[in-house]
């Protein structure tokens, strides 16, 4: 599998490391394509105390001005796409329509080609515009996976509290992987 991974202006930096560092050891995946924004790359060496970004194995990384690469056209898209953390501007402008970016070209791919979209908002409260957009990317075929954790598992650190939410990921690029699963 060919996957993008987005990282946004939002908070939850942490979400897209641990990501990144549990798809890249899937064996079924076989390339992992990271844009970052911006203000995204920012955020993400802030968070996360970095004065650099060092991704794991299998990441090719894109400017978000390069429309010249395959997971801006429809012809050669990625299997899915993650946006993690995903802003509630980026969801905006992919509920629009407005693909002037990577992440956003990319987003517009993967609804038109009907891959699999998700994106992980991480902002809150919620305003009506902000569920409205949700509705119309749910429609659209996104799934809207909120980094809300779970608490089922007894999660005793923070890195096992932002795995509920990573394995919830996993869960539905149907990537197997040894998290919790209710029941089992």
């Amino acid at each position: 599998m060919k996957i993008t991974v987005a990282i946004t202006g939002a908070s939850g930096a942490i979400y897209a490391k641990q990501l990144l560092f549990k798809l890249s050891n899937a064996p079924e995946i076989e390339t992992i394509n990271v844009v970052f924004s911006s203000v995204g790359k920012k955020i993400y060496l802030d968070e996360l105390n970095l004065t650099q970004i060092d991704l794991p194995k299998k990441c090719n990384v894109y400017s978000n001005n390069n429309f010249e690469v395959s997971i801006a056209s429809g012809s050669n898209p990625a299997d899915a796409m993650v946006i993690c953390p995903c802003s509630c501007t980026t969801m905006a402008k992919i509920a629009a329509g407005i693909g002037d970016n990577l992440i956003t070209r990319a987003a517009s791919v993967m609804l038109k080609e009907r891959r699999k979209l998700v994106i992980v908002l991480r902002e809150t409260p919620l305003s009506l515009i902000v569920i409205k957009n949700m509705e119309t990317l749910t429609l659209a075929g996104a799934t809207i996976l909120p980094a809300c954790p779970s608490f089922y598992s007894k999660p005793s650190s923070v890195a096992e509290v932002v795995d509920t939410v990573v394995f919830r990921i996993l869960s539905h690029l149907n990537i197997n992987h040894q998290g919790f699963k209710w029941g089992e």
